[in-house]
């Protein structure tokens, strides 16, 4: 079995699990490549020999997962999500158990699924035409805002960082929304509007019911309310209702659909899988990639099966797995 990880070392609070990860997944015989990031990193030029590999594991936080991710669609090699980040939720929304043995004994096994990734576009200040690649969701408007002030104590404070930063900004600004969904437009007003291809947040709580990474569809979300406050109220009903079907989510509206455009009546700063980009944009599209990335996926994953069938590169058996 050849493996390669791809591992950003500034990701989450430096963690070395991934290097409990590779000692539970190589065997005697395997070849194992570890990767470590720099700073300014090329996802594609870390990815470019990916197909010399049985399968390509990116490790790192959601951003980072997602932009090498992006760098594998459509291309001959299983990819598998190692959790190295500060919420590692694109980890979650996969589903697998996430223990470093337990990644490994996936690995091993190598069952996989074929996952949508979403593609998102904006017209930069100069003019030229900025493209990204996302996992999770991006957007624009309050949660752009949001992971640009947890910045600076996400490294100490953690998830905590990013609940700091809405107390600090109650009432952000109110934004009127021109959302065109496969031809269909909606004229919105609402402190943000996010396209996701996972809509699942921390806590378990989904912010739309049955948002998947297997639908070949995108979710557009529109936070449609005045006072950072009144978004307590859906947090809160996810607590009882996590998958959203019994009891909704109020303040939220979402619609489903294959390409996306959004025009903002103001400029707003926009994010990307929990990263925010330079500057500020008034209008951005985003499209599906339905299947783009074959994900190592294991009985725990809603994308998985019970029955993990025989190894496909054997020894996956000495490996722990939580009952």
């Amino acid at each position: 079995m050849r493996t390669l990880i791809i591992h950003n070392p500034r990701s989450g609070f430096g963690s070395d699990a991934v290097f409990q990860f590779e000692r539970a997944l190589v065997h005697a015989g395997d070849e194992c490549v570890v990767r470590l990031l720099k700073e300014d990193f090329d996802a594609a030029r870390a990815c470019a020999d990916a197909e010399d590999f049985d399968i390509a594991v990116v490790s790192g936080g959601d951003g980072t997962a997602a932009s090498l991710l992006y760098a594998l669609r459509g291309r001959d090699v299983a990819a598998c999500v190692f959790p190295s980040g500060t919420a590692n939720l694109l980890c979650a929304n996969v589903g697998n158990a996430p223990e470093p043995s337990a990644l490994a004994r996936a690995c091993r096994v190598g069952k996989t699924a074929a996952l949508d990734l979403g593609e998102i576009s904006w017209e930069t200040g100069d003019g030229h035409r900025s493209v990204r690649g996302f996992a999770l969701m991006s957007g624009t408007g309050f949660d752009a805002q949001l992971m640009q002030a947890a910045l600076p104590n996400k490294a100490i404070m953690g998830q905590a960082a990013y609940f700091a930063a809405a107390l600090a900004n109650p009432r952000p600004a109110v934004v009127h929304f021109s959302i065109t969904v496969d031809g269909h437009t909606y004229e919105r007003d609402g402190i943000s509007c996010l396209v996701a291809n996972n809509a699942m947040i921390q806590g378990d709580i989904q912010l739309v019911p049955d948002c998947r990474m297997d639908d070949g569809m995108l979710d557009v979300i529109v936070l449609e309310t005045s006072d950072a406050a009144q978004l307590l109220k859906p947090l809160a009903l996810g607590l009882v209702d996590k998958s959203g079907k019994a009891v909704g989510r109020p303040h939220l509206e979402s619609f489903k659909g294959r390409e996306v455009r959004v025009e903002c009546s103001e400029p707003v700063p926009v994010e990307v899988d929990g990263e925010v980009v330079e500057g500020v944009v008034r209008s951005y599209e985003a499209r599906v990639l339905p299947g783009a990335v074959r994900l190592v996926v294991d009985p725990m994953s809603p994308y998985g099966s019970a029955d993990d069938g025989s190894s496909k590169f054997g020894g996956s058996d000495v490996i722990a797995f939580p009952e």
